[in-house]
């Protein structure tokens, strides 16, 4: 692990995967999570030629808390971290509650970013003509009306909920993470995440449910793939599409027959295209 200090003083804690000689691709891992959350295959990065670059959000492992921030501020951490490391341009790669942080970099940093991915992604909260929880599970439709009233609501929710054991997920969802390796690395990364409490959790649950991105999706001009489960629940594919209408150079692919965790089939793909970016 390694701390990156940002010029307001805060800490983000980095961990790397892969080859070290490889393409740089910076990951944005899902909420609740941490730097540890990945593809389980060990191999997977070093077999593709990719310096695979992850970190935790302010608030969660042990990365600096951050409160009230928006998901347009990922941005400025994840060129602090390209800087400390000495990466030039990069891809990015967004899984989840990542998804719109990843859009973020790439929307303010056009020069840096070369090609941009993302895995059931959420669209802004307040995007025109979407019915933004529908078909969403009931746990999520929950945190939604938590954060349109506030930090203390969501608190609440939280608590509620419990932060001992990752909230529980459809059937299609535990199949995947039933597979070999799959569920002791999303346990690990979920537990560094609540080390130190609820605050990241609590932050990037206003950030995505609640408040404006502080950006807007169709500004952006590198080239994106977008990937959904037509089955996922947690964040309907119905998001991805309203992203794929407005981002200019986006391409989406919604797989029949996979639900959220179906993103660990297509990490792979998405990993290759993003090596091939530069």
């Amino acid at each position: 692990m390694r701390q990156v200090i940002t010029s307001d003083g805060r800490i983000l804690a980095v961990e790397e995967w892969g080859d070290p000689g490889g393409t740089p691709v910076l990951y944005l891992h899902g909420t609740p999570m941490s730097r540890l959350a990945r593809h389980p295959d060990p191999d997977l990065f070093t077999s593709l030629g990719v310096r695979l670059v992850t970190y935790d959000r302010p608030g969660f492992g042990q990365s600096s808390p951050r409160p009230g921030r928006v998901v347009a501020g990922a941005a400025g951490d994840a060129i602090a971290i390209a800087d400390a490391l000495g990466l030039g341009r990069f891809g990015v790669l967004g899984v989840s509650g990542g998804g719109p942080h990843a859009l973020a970099v790439a929307a303010q940093h056009p020069g840096r970013v070369s090609t941009v991915a993302v895995l059931a992604c959420l669209a802004p909260r307040d995007a025109a003509d979407l019915d933004w929880t529908a078909d969403m599970m009931p746990g999520n439709q929950d945190s939604a009306a938590a954060a349109i009233l506030g930090r203390a609501a969501v608190e609440e929710h939280l608590t509620r909920v419990g932060s001992s054991a990752p909230p529980p997920l459809p059937e299609i969802e535990r199949a995947v993470l039933a597979r070999p390796g799959y569920g002791e690395m999303i346990g690990a990364a979920f537990a560094e995440a609540m080390r130190p409490g609820l605050g990241g959790w609590v932050d990037d649950v206003l950030a995505l449910y609640g408040l404006p991105w502080g950006f807007d999706p169709a500004a952006i001009t590198r080239p994106v793939r977008l990937w959904h489960g037509e089955l996922d629940t947690l964040v309907p594919p119905a998001h991805s599409s309203w992203l794929a209408a407005r981002i200019p150079a986006a391409h989406l692919t919604r797989q029949p027959g996979a639900g959220h965790a179906g993103h660990f089939d297509a990490t792979p793909a998405m990993l290759a295209w993003l090596a091939a970016g530069h």
